[in-house]
């Protein structure tokens, strides 16, 4: 996860816009300008004092080039929004990674230790309870806030500080414009809001409540000093989340599972066979197993409707309330999983009806997770060889350039995962390779992807471990690479000598296969 905008009183999420082949193009255009905002002493301070408390959690990454071992620990603060008794809403941002959660009330009186009761990092939400060994009078007193109904452009929005007196101050902004957008994780877009609002020092926070007539409106996950623009999870996606999450069985955000490109481009349109005046997203790739593959969608597919709402040539409906947003709203933002999708399609020219029943697939069931918040990575280290289960945390590792400084191999097998879904549960490739004696002449050897060992074909790291169980020929574990069929082979005594060596000099564990 990347460092956050450090401001002189917050610290918070910068927005990331990222421009993907299934993001919106550029804005919808903002409301007119307004006054400038003013952060003032909240007029009735009880009220917002008893709905909302200070949140402070310990949060420690596993290191991805050592996935043995964890990154040094760190620390951040929110104020979050009691949005249920004994329930609390907060940014995903705040549960990633976290070793240790505490609330404080508002007061800086009561303290309690808590846990996550649902987190959806997608949408960058996360809602807090308790932790069972708890004190249950914490939230004697409180009193939660209702959700607003939805505000519109140029209506006034209050952002909430506590300082860390407990002085609850309202800094008062204008909504500027409303988008579906991005804000933490790269490709997963949901209705925001930006507001624009001066704010002035206040407590340290990563996040804040925003309200709409003293009701919850949405939750500020960032804000830009210079333009003093705050981005705003939208009053939908806000009580969407809390409704599903509310009784533990918390199913997340739905997905069509398909990637789409644009069809402004005249002869593009003329070789689709689209009328001139259809809109339409061309279907570029349809995931296996996902919503739209099970509804019977194929590459090369136009979507021009998605329930009744046609959908222009860049990607646009027009929603009821809001006006022009991305068509992603009406799967992201207005359905909840198990709910049907109509779809009007055009294939070969040819209208055809479509209905697709819209699910949620775990992370974990993607061959190439994009985010493993929580999950320590699988690994194994034989004779000083490394191998490792392909994630996009661990591409990030290459550095903010790592889209082209990744090796190319393991970029197309992110990028193209429809290629390689066929060989397992995930790519295991080789990352590096400590000198050892066992290792002597393949130090160069790295990122070089798996397919067998000992002649086990290899899905995982479960599988790449059970390999190295079995017997090699005349002593040597053959491991082959899909790099040109090439292969290598380590002497087993030697190998099982050096793993010895390296537990004894501080190593804690040679291996791990838990996800």
């Amino acid at each position: 996860m990347r460092p956050l905008l450090l401001l002189p009183f917050v610290f918070l999420g910068a927005c990331e816009r990222h421009q993907a082949q299934d993001a919106p193009p550029a804005a919808a255009a903002p409301a007119p300008a307004a006054p400038a905002a003013t952060t003032i002493p909240a007029p009735d301070p009880g009220a917002i004092l008893n709905s909302v408390v200070r949140i402070s959690t310990t949060q420690q990454a596993w290191n991805q080039g050592q996935p043995w071992e964890k990154l040094p620990p760190g620390k951040r603060r929110s104020l979050g929004a009691i949005v249920a008794p004994g329930k609390v809403l907060t940014t995903a941002e705040m549960a990633a990674d976290a070793t240790y959660i505490e609330l404080e009330s508002s007061d800086g009186k009561r303290l309690a230790p808590a846990r996550v009761i649902a987190v959806d990092y997608e949408a960058n939400l996360a809602l807090l309870g308790l932790a069972a060994d708890t004190d249950t009078t914490f939230f004697d007193g409180t009193k939660p806030l209702e959700i607003a109904t939805t505000p519109t452009l140029g209506d006034t929005l209050e952002i909430v500080q506590v300082e860390e007196s407990g002085t609850p101050l309202v800094t008062a902004g204008s909504l500027q414009s409303i988008d579906v957008v991005s804000t933490f994780l790269p490709g997963q877009f949901f209705l925001t809001y930006e507001v624009k609002a001066s704010m002035q020092s206040a407590a340290n926070s990563f996040s804040l409540p925003v309200l709409h007539d003293g009701k919850l409106a949405g939750i500020l996950t960032s804000y830009d000093s210079k333009d003093q623009i705050s981005d705003v999870t939208a009053t939908d996606i806000v009580a969407r989340f809390v409704e599903e999450a509310s009784d533990g069985d918390y199913a997340g955000f739905p997905s069509l599972g398909i990637s789409i490109s644009r069809t402004e481009d005249a002869n593009f349109r003329a070789w689709l066979k689209l009328p001139a005046d259809t809109g339409g997203l061309y279907v570029s790739t349809v995931k296996a197993g996902g919503a739209a593959d099970k509804a019977g969608l194929k590459k090369g597919d136009v979507i021009v409707a998605i329930d009744g709402h046609p959908i222009d040539r860049l990607g646009y409906f027009e929603d009821a309330h809001y006006g022009r947003l991305y068509w992603s709203h009406l799967i992201r933002g207005a359905k909840s999983a198990g709910d049907t999708v109509k779809l009007d399609l055009i294939r070969d020219g040819q209208p055809i009806p479509a209905e697709a029943v819209l699910d949620r697939r775990d992370e974990q069931d993607q061959l190439v997770p994009a985010y493993t918040f929580g999950e320590a990575p699988s690994y194994l280290v034989k004779g000083g060889l490394v191998f490792q289960e392909l994630t996009r945390p661990l591409l990030e590792a290459f550095g903010e350039e790592w889209s082209s400084r990744a090796p190319l191999n393991l970029l197309d097998v992110y990028e193209n995962p429809q290629k390689y879904e066929s060989r397992g549960r995930r790519i295991v490739f080789l990352a590096g390779v400590i000198a050892t004696p066992a290792t002597v002449g393949y130090e160069p050897l790295r990122n070089l992807i798996v397919t067998k060992v000992n002649g086990k074909e290899i899905k995982d790291m479960k599988t790449l471990i059970e390999a190295f169980a079995l017997p090699g020929t005349d002593g040597m574990d053959q491991i082959e690479f899909d790099e040109e069929k090439f292969s290598v082979h380590l002497d087993e005594a030697a190998s099982d000598e050096v793993d010895a060596q390296l537990q004894q000099r501080g190593l804690s564990r040679l291996s791990r296969a838990e996800n």
